[in-house]
């Protein structure tokens, strides 16, 4: 079962990202308060759960929290500044996109920089184990995957619409055969 908070003195915000080891796209992230009695019997990590119930339960994130926010960081930053940078940045500029300004943070992952200098916590498989990152994995992951599908509608050779940009054997296997799109990442290897 999932647990409300990491510490309950401060407001807490949860994050996580989306398409961090994809090839192509922007990597999104999301910034979560919940309210202190959230719960919700689906809420686990986004991987976990079937596409149609992420949607039914964005729509009820985004109806009981408190203050959510999703950013993303392009394809060109990724490659400009590589794609940990990119995870941190967009999960910064998500936290930015909130309307209350959470006082501690918990953190999908091992790592993360330091945001305005408040105080935070890494939680590797967090999204399993918190609310409200698994509420930011849902919401990081549910607008990447909307992104993907339009972007599989200018680029239909790729598959977008099933692998959103993941390095899927015919995902591969058409940039072999095509060419690299403009919106793929240039410094990922495709093997």
């Amino acid at each position: 079962m999932l647990l409300s908070f990491y510490q309950n003195k401060f407001i807490e915000a949860g994050c996580d990202e989306a398409g961090r080891g994809c090839l192509a796209g922007p990597v999104f992230a999301a910034a979560v308060i919940l309210p202190k009695n959230f719960y919700h019997p689906l809420l686990s990590d986004s991987k976990q759960i079937k596409e149609k119930d992420r949607f039914l339960l964005r729509t009820e994130i985004q109806r009981q929290a408190i203050a959510y926010a999703i950013a993303q960081v392009s394809h060109q930053e990724i490659d400009e500044i590589n794609i940990l940078n990119a995870s941190f940045l967009a999960m910064h500029r998500a936290l930015d996109g909130l309307s209350v300004k959470p006082q501690f943070i918990i953190v999908d992952g091992n790592k993360f920089t330091s945001y305005q200098n408040l105080s935070h916590q890494c939680i590797v498989k967090g999204d399993s184990k918190y609310f409200s990152i698994a509420a930011a994995s849902i919401l990081a992951k549910t607008y990447r995957d909307e992104y993907m599908q339009q972007l599989y509608l200018q680029y239909p050779i790729y598959n977008w619409q099933k692998n959103k940009g993941y390095p899927t054997l015919k995902h591969r296997k058409a940039i072999r055969q095509h060419g690299l799109s403009p919106y793929h990442r240039t410094t990922f290897k495709v093997q």
